[in-house]
Parts: structure tokens; sequence; C-alpha cells
């Protein structure tokens, strides 16, 4: 597949392009110049509760379910 860069610089990637590889509006792309080639990745987005997961402590007995059903009648009174 082809494009043609404008006079802006810019180019179109392709729909097959972009659909095979989960392109969507506002994805952001990295480019590289390596070895004469341009390389365009997809910038994968930090997970931002990577770092939390696994360390919450639930009260000795409490399920998930029975736990988030208490916190919220909490709120709610």
């Amino acid at each position: 597949m082809t494009a043609v860069l404008s006079e802006k610089g810019q180019i179109t990637i392709p729909k097959p392009l972009r659909e095979k590889l989960g392109l969507l509006p506002g994805a952001v792309l990295e480019f590289q110049a390596l070895n004469g080639r341009l390389v365009g990745s997809k910038k994968v987005a930090h997970d931002v509760f990577t770092k939390w997961r696994g360390k919450g402590n639930l009260p000795k007995g409490l399920s998930v379910d029975r736990y988030l059903k208490r916190t919220r009648d909490a709120d709610r009174g």
C-alpha cells in the first residue's frame, strides 16, 4: 500500500491498515528513522491501575460483593 505525502508533510494511513492495527481517531503514534526507513508504532497507553492491582485488603470474612454493598449502603445513609 502507498500513501502520498502532502505539502504540509501529512499522510493518510490506508483504511485497511488502520483497521488491522486498531488505529482509531486520537491514537498516538511514535515515529523513528531506522536504517533509512520511517517506522511508525502505535503508542500503548500506560495503565494507571497496574501499580495498585492486588494492593487492597478486604475486611476478614467479607466477599468483594458484600464489602461493596456495605460501603454503598453507608454512602446512602
